[in-house]
Order: structure tokens, then sequence, then C-alpha cells
């Protein structure tokens, strides 16, 4: 019950905190009190770290996976831009994948391109599936198992390049399972990492898109996928929501100010509306009170 009246609570106020800036603290005394467990605020062009709190701790990261899955498609294509245009055929596993959908069907075809939509906006569980299943045996030529377990493993491959050193994946997607964790700080380095790529940004700022898919029959049918983000109204940057029982609510958002650009990673808040909350009280604070004075205090527990 107290979660739930928490949760309520956070619904009540992150409306009007988000159409209006009144019920946002105009300055804190300290950092703000935040629902989440974890978080830490990074400059994107740097790397460095301006402030946090248990960046370290070991945590569920959700589907803000899927930055990281999308990230090893968009290597490929700029490496190769003709992948952007190949077809993905969506397999029956990928269809029934649980949880949210970019709602294609067993069958139909999309392209690489469209579908990162698919990925990124509704932040399809389904999608990360086909695109992993589509990719996996050129990510892992000699490695074992299926095209699907070969993608996963090329995930960890490239985990352990960017120095995630505390990060291990064990699906593409971010559904629950208690050998998939993250840290703050190894998905502030991701996320780092992906924004350099202009597709990337270009996907992740995108508020709706329309697509169509092709049938088996051949015929056309429409998709529109909103984004999860619901800052980027607000004039942020993306990056990407996440949600599960285990990992709670999470949110890896992009601001730039005065042209310097932060990226900030709140994991485990206590609900949906609370990841908004919590970020934007932080963000804040952090360009108000934070980067003003150039120090970069850490917090004790981090």
């Amino acid at each position: 019950m107290k979660w739930f009246s928490f949760c309520l609570l956070s619904f009540l106020i992150i409306a009007p905190a988000l159409a209006e800036d009144v019920v946002l603290l105009e300055r804190y005394d300290g950092p703000p009190a935040v629902t989440c467990e974890a978080w830490t605020a990074i400059d994107a062009e740097t790397g460095e770290m301006i402030v946090s709190h248990k960046a370290g701790e070991v945590l569920r990261p959700a589907s803000t996976t899927k930055i990281m899955t999308s990230y090893l498609v968009f290597n490929l294509a700029a490496e190769s831009p003709e992948v952007m245009e190949e077809l993905v055929t969506f397999s029956r596993r990928a269809d029934k994948t649980g949880g949210s959908s970019s709602t294609v069907r067993e069958g139909e075809q999309v392209s690489v391109r469209e579908l990162l939509y698919g990925l990124l906006l509704p932040s399809g569980n389904d999608a990360s599936v086909a695109l992993a299943e589509h990719f996996g045996d050129r990510l892992s030529p000699e490695g074992e198992g299926t095209a699907y377990e070969r993608f996963v493993a090329a995930m960890n491959r490239q985990a352990a390049e960017l120095g995630m050193n505390d990060t291990h994946y064990e699906n593409t997607h971010g559904l629950d399972n208690v050998k998939h964790v993250t840290t703050a700080a190894d998905m502030a380095r991701l996320a780092q990492a992906a924004m350099q790529i202009p597709d990337f940004r270009k996907v992740v700022r995108t508020a709706e898109y329309r697509t169509a898919v092709t049938q088996e029959d051949g015929e056309q049918r429409v998709l529109e996928w909103r984004n999860t983000n619901k800052l980027l109204p607000y004039g942020y940057l993306g990056v990407k929501t996440g949600w599960t029982t285990m990992a709670g609510a999470c949110l890896v958002s992009c601001s730039q100010r005065d042209g310097r650009e932060l990226i900030l990673v709140v994991l485990k808040s206590s609900c949906r509306d609370s990841r908004f909350t919590d970020s934007r009280n932080l963000w804040r604070w952090i360009w108000t009170d934070v980067v003003p004075d150039q120090t970069a205090p850490t917090l004790s527990g981090s």
C-alpha cells in the first residue's frame, strides 16, 4: 500500500511538474530527494563524472538494455551503410516476446532503419529479438549457439570494450533475469558512446514515428510508434526509458545548456512516473548548483 501510495503521489506531481516548472524546486541545499536507488551525471563529451550517488551499485537495466542492442546495429551500419536497408523478417519467437512491443507480426518484414525506431521509441522487446536474430551470425561468426545467443555474446564483448566492467547481458531487451545487470556508471558510459552516433541521436530524440511493414501477402500495414520518454517535449535530447518489476523504473536522459551536454542515468526509481520527476529535479540541481560551482562532488555510498 505504501508503494502504491508513493507512486500515486508521484503521478499527481509529475503531470504539472512536466507542464510547468512551478512544482520543481528552484534551488536545493544539496541534492534533491529522489526515489531512485542510484544515479550519475557525466559530461557527454569527455565522459567525466560530474556528480553521482551509488553509481557503482549493481542493479538491473530493464529496457535501457536496448541502447546496447541498437549500438551494435548502428556500429555495423557505420561500416556498411547498406545494412540499414536490409529487410528483417519477424520470427515466431520475436512476435511472441512479452512486454512492450513494436506490434510487428510473425512473417512481416520491415527495414533495419525503420525497426530501430520500433526498438527505441515504443521500446519493442520483439524488435530487439528480430534484430538479434538478423545480425547475430555476422556479429559472432565464430561463436556457438543460435544467432540470438551470438548477438547477446556480442553485447557482452562490446560492454567489455567500453569498460562496462559491472555489466552483464543475458538478453537483448532487459526483461528480468538475475544475471542481467549493470550500474549507473556503466550505463552512462554506454550512453555517451551511443550519443556520438548521429543516427542514434536522431532516433532517440524522435517523439513519434509512422512506418509501414510488409505483410506475408505483400500488402502494407501502417504502424505508429510513440516515444516512451516523457521528457522529450521539454527540450531533452533522449535517451531511453526502462521498467521491469525487478529493475524498477529507469531513465537515461541527455540535456544541453550553454553549449555543454550532460548525460544523466537514474536506476530503480519507485515507479514509472517517478523516474521523470527524479530526473527533472536532479537536472535542475545539476545545472543550477553543481555545474556553476565547477566542482564534481561524489556523494557517500557511490
